[in-house]
């Protein structure tokens, strides 16, 4: 019996709300606004509350999100910034401790390379200029130099031999001969001079020190065939086989071998402790006209009395 009522309730109810459809729709043809539909307690507090704390809650979660974010974007910032300026002190330090300032590099011209890039000295070129030139990494330039010099500086003079076959590196070399005692060759190197016995002119050396590979090619493979050592200068058009070690920089230009052997002489000196003083940099740069090479004032004690030591002796010869 309950059943049966329960499905009377419905079909009414059914009933009803077909009824209301039909009203609303003959309203609307008419022109009569329609009523507005009822809408339970229960879902109007559950969408009013929906409505308000709904979006506030969004909102809030929002602005915890943003406040979270931004924290952390000044955390970022922060390191970044701390990064940054230990990175710029690590470069000043590094550009303090360079063998020369960096504008002497740039002004010399020593990281300026040439059009062809060779697959031994790829991996030292920094970039290429519009014009298609090559350009060195100047720290490396530095470190290479620093390299060489080291390994120089464990040869005696007698026992190394400087070759330059380029008349605009001759200036250098000379002088370089004359203030450390290593035998140079400017001009043209005497053939079979490191190999060949029965030659008079016949001598042992122990380095070479190769200005460029091309050029200089004679002198490298005499003392290839002899198994000894090499100091080679390469450009980014040289090829680095057979050398014992390299030094990276222009050897075409007479500022830039200026330079490179300005500090090989430097250098030589300070760690042989020789008794002569190298020129400024200006000189090798040809910057100042010549100036011969002076031995320094060394003086011995005797008594109460000092008098100046004889060149001879000044040199430690």
């Amino acid at each position: 019996m309950v059943g049966v009522i329960d499905n009377i309730k419905e079909v009414v109810e059914a009933g009803e709300e077909a009824i209301e459809e039909i009203v609303e729709k003959v309203e609307e043809k008419i022109g009569i606004k329609p009523k507005a539909k009822k809408v339970s307690k229960k879902k109007l507090e559950e969408g009013a509350e929906s409505e308000s704390t709904t979006g506030e809650k969004s909102i809030a979660e929002k602005k915890k999100a943003l406040l979270e974010r931004v924290k952390k974007l000044k955390e970022k910032v922060s390191s970044t910034e701390i990064s940054s300026e230990d990175l710029k002190e690590q470069v000043k330090i590094k550009k303090k401790n360079m063998l020369i300032p960096l504008e002497e590099y740039v002004k010399s011209g020593i990281y300026l390379g040439t059009k062809v890039v060779t697959p031994d000295m790829k991996k030292f070129v920094y970039r290429r200029r519009a014009d298609g030139l090559a350009i060195f990494n100047t720290d490396l330039i530095d470190e290479k130099l620093r390299e060489g010099i080291e390994y120089l500086n464990g040869f005696a003079p007698e026992d190394v031999v400087v070759v330059c076959k380029r008349e605009s590196g001759w200036r250098a070399i000379k002088k370089f001969g004359e203030i450390t005692g290593v035998k140079v060759f400017t001009k043209k190197y005497p053939a079979g001079i490191l190999t060949n016995k029965a030659l008079p002119d016949f001598f042992e050396n122990e380095l070479t020190v190769v200005t460029d590979q091309w050029i200089d090619k004679n002198a490298l493979n005499d003392t290839l065939k002899v198994h000894k050592k090499v100091l080679m200068i390469c450009d980014t058009n040289n090829f680095s086989k057979g050398a014992s070690k390299i030094i990276l920089g222009n050897n075409k230009s007479p500022r830039s071998i200026g330079i490179i052997y300005y500090l090989l002489a430097r250098e030589y000196v300070k760690a042989r402790g020789l008794k002569v003083e190298v020129p400024d940099l200006e000189w090798w740069t040809g910057e100042i006209d010549d100036a011969p090479v002076k031995p320094r004032r060394v003086f011995k004690v005797k008594g109460d009395e000092a008098e100046i030591m004889s060149p001879a002796e000044g040199f430690g010869v």
